[in-house]
């Protein structure tokens, strides 16, 4: 079958190609054809050369589908359904996934998912024409009746990624003030969060003018970045999607006194610096990690039936044929979205 897969090089860094047909392998598994894939921020650093992932491999992690088949013990899908899929497989039961930490589910090698090839564990990519899906009642969600699946392709990660930052944080302290710095699309779905839940104000700092346009339209304040100051005026939730060492010790320095900051930055390799002496003064709660995908379905599901908003950010939607197009023409910080 027809697979985008990427080199992992900046020149000619997709193409076109054939991959195995998954077949079965559980009888807790699933069948299911994507219908609308969107490019994580990730993938768009994969398409610029920039991430450690060696090609070549089926590229696309983020995606809704509809169930072909499924295994004998699957109870809560059937043929037909339209789901949203988790980007990492995880089984659903071991200890860490009964906690809710289904990013380093036990059943799996750390760091599992889709889309990257051996390093995720090469369970394929949605950029294709089937996947196979296992634990499939755990990794998959029905989308509500109405829901768009093309508008909701990004739920399970960078939606949700944006979603974390601000979730927890606003339920404790209702009202509260937010931050968001960096570029790529999960700054804008943390900014659409934060509003739809009651943020008093939100401040966008960012060096990428796409984030910057699309964040003071969503309503934001927005403070333009040539070089990572040392702070920013502070505030009761931060969150961190600089990828800068520099971006992050601003964002932590700029977060109010037992506030609360979140960083969905990857840095691939190498100590990163943390100001830990202003992080212990004021009393700072930082949180990183891989979002917890699986364990975040139903309430990004939740919430999106509840209006919030992911239009706002402004997604850019291609045809599925047209993905190397999409990737190589639309601005870093714009979520593509291609569909069949």
């Amino acid at each position: 079958m027809q697979a985008l897969f990427a080199t992992g090089k900046a020149t000619e860094p997709l193409y076109w190609g054939e991959t195995d047909t998954p077949v079965l392998e559980a009888t807790t598994d699933a069948i299911v054809r994507p219908l609308a894939v969107a490019a994580c921020d990730l993938d768009r650093s994969i398409v610029e050369g920039r991430s450690p992932f060696a090609g070549d491999f089926v590229l696309g992690h983020e995606f809704t589908a509809v169930v072909l088949v499924v295994g004998d013990e699957v109870k809560g899908i059937t043929s037909g359904d339209v789901v949203l899929a988790s980007f990492q497989p995880s089984c659903g039961e071991c200890p860490r996934c009964r906690k809710q930490f289904s990013s380093v589910c036990q059943s799996v090698p750390n760091g599992t998912m889709y889309g990257i090839g051996p390093t995720g564990g090469d369970w394929g990519g949605a950029l294709t024409e089937a996947v196979r899906v296992p634990w499939a009642d755990y990794n998959l969600a029905k989308l509500p009746a109405g829901c768009n699946p093309i508008q909701v392709a990004s739920a399970s990660d960078n939606v949700a990624d944006g979603l974390r930052g601000v979730d927890g944080p606003l339920e404790r302290n209702p009202g509260a003030s937010v931050l968001v710095a960096g570029r790529g699309s999960i700054p804008l779905y943390a900014v659409a969060c934060a509003r739809h839940l009651g943020a008093s104000s939100i401040t966008v700092a960012s060096n990428d003018l796409f984030v910057l346009e699309t964040a003071e339209a969503m309503g934001a304040e927005c403070l333009p970045v040539e070089a990572w100051p040392k702070r920013f005026p502070s505030h009761d939730i931060t969150v961190d999607c600089t990828n800068s060492v520099e971006g992050l010790s601003a964002v932590l320095q700029s977060t109010a006194p037992y506030g609360e900051s979140t960083s969905s930055s990857i840095f691939f390799g190498g100590a990163v610096p943390v100001p830990m002496f202003n992080l212990n003064m004021r009393g700072i709660s930082f949180h990183t990690g891989r979002v917890n995908s699986a364990a975040n379905l139903d309430r990004v599901l939740e919430l999106i039936q509840d209006g919030l908003d992911l239009e706002s950010i402004n997604p850019a939607y291609w045809a599925f044929d047209d993905a190397i197009e999409a990737l190589s023409s639309e601005p870093f910080s714009r979520k593509v979205i291609v569909h069949r």
